[in-house]
């Protein structure tokens, strides 16, 4: 499929960054006048929907509830899936007590939806995306930190909280199956914010990771603030180079590069969210070979061995109105031409005044394509099967 509409520059698309929360993320609001190229595509909203929805299927412990979600991914069998849970509420830091919370944050469920390992205690903020790599090992990204933090609307002298015993967070781990830590990149706290990284092979709010064939790794950072980059590691997790910055030009520059894949060709699949596209690219020089904006504003990405791409929208309108003709939801369709065959709708689409991250923002489809969405607000892991 050609680029859609490779015309001028696309604007800063409905946000504006507008200062540091707690270390990691940045919140957001309208921004004027909004104009690029995804402006002028119409909204794929009409692709028939051919799943059920299943609630509940995957059980945790008895008397733990589910928090937020971004992260779900396909174990290498094909048919288990694992999770990576926000302690019940959407961070496991208790930044009113200072305190890591006490529980497990990564799970893997088998195909009947139960659990049968879990770890990750004391070691994430902000659990934000997963991977699992060729030989079945576990990746997560941590997406924020502990490191003392304002509270919002507090004077910019106001006294800073007391440091933590144990600094934790902007960071990448990779895990074996059974919980044991095979290797961390980046520096716990990460990097201060800022357009360029104080250590380039650090991190200030990780969204994603993903393995090349060879075990090479690459991580996409920014969610908001003045960074946007991907950076490449060897297999030891050696530095590499870093690639990118925050922008809308089609070339080297992502606003919130979300989601990460890799197509059978080995094209790698950005979900740029903020700039409301999929930005495909060449695994190896990072040169854009086409740009989608079909799959709406994407913050999950997922392609599986035959091509069929699926991508999660879960902020259009109700994050960012600029964009609220698209409706939230999952759209599938082919990694090969781009076209969208199906939509799995949010359900909370019908309500217009409906506000904050809705629907799914991870989304995985195991070998029989059964797909799982990974949601922040409603704080569920849905199941959607075949009709």
């Amino acid at each position: 499929m050609g680029r859609v509409l490779r015309v001028g520059l696309l604007v800063v698309a409905g946000v504006v960054t507008v200062g540091a929360l707690g270390g990691g993320f940045y919140a957001q609001a309208p921004a004027a006048a909004p104009s690029g190229p995804w402006m002028a595509v119409t909204p794929v909203n009409d692709a028939p929907n051919p799943y059920s929805t299943i609630e509940g299927y995957a059980k945790l412990p008895e008397g733990r509830t589910w928090g937020s979600t971004s992260a779900v991914e396909i174990d290498k069998d094909g048919k288990s899936f694992w999770v990576a849970e926000r302690c019940q509420v959407n961070s496991c830091w208790d930044r009113a007590k200072g305190e890591m919370s006490p529980l497990n944050t990564v799970f893997k469920f088998d195909a009947t939806g139960k659990m049968v390992a879990s770890f990750g205690q004391g070691m994430f903020v902000f659990p934000h995306g997963i991977h699992v790599d060729r030989d079945g090992n576990i990746w997560v990204t941590d997406g924020n930190s502990n490191l003392p933090a304002r509270a919002p609307g507090s004077a910019a002298d106001a006294p800073l909280p007391a440091m933590p015993a144990k600094v934790v967070g902007h960071q990448v781990v990779k895990f074996s199956p059974e919980g044991k830590v095979l290797l961390t990149l980046g520096q716990p706290g990460g990097n201060p914010p800022g357009a360029e990284p104080k250590d380039p092979a650090s991190f200030f709010a990780p969204n994603d990771v993903i393995t090349y064939p060879n075990g090479d790794i690459l991580v996409a950072e920014g969610h908001g603030g003045p960074n946007s980059r991907l950076i490449k590691f060897d297999k030891t997790g050696k530095f590499l180079m870093q690639f990118g910055k925050k922008g809308t030009g089609l070339e080297g520059e992502f606003d919130q590069p979300h989601g990460l894949a890799f197509d059978s060709k080995g094209r790698l699949f950005v979900a740029d969210r903020a700039n409301n596209r999929i930005q495909v690219l060449d695994a190896a020089t990072f040169k854009t070979l086409d740009t989608w904006y079909q799959f709406s504003r994407l913050s999950g990405i997922f392609i599986d061995k035959n091509d069929v791409i699926y991508g999660a929208d879960s902020e259009s309108g109700s994050v960012n109105p600029a964009h609220g003709k698209w409706l939230r939801g999952i759209r599938i369709g082919s990694a090969k031409d781009g076209k969208v065959i199906a939509f799995i709708p949010d359900p909370s689409n019908t309500d217009a005044t409906a506000k904050g991250t809705l629907a799914a923002e991870g989304v995985a489809a195991d070998a029989n394509g059964v797909i799982y969405g990974a949601e922040v607000g409603p704080r569920k892991l849905q199941r959607y099967v075949k009709k």
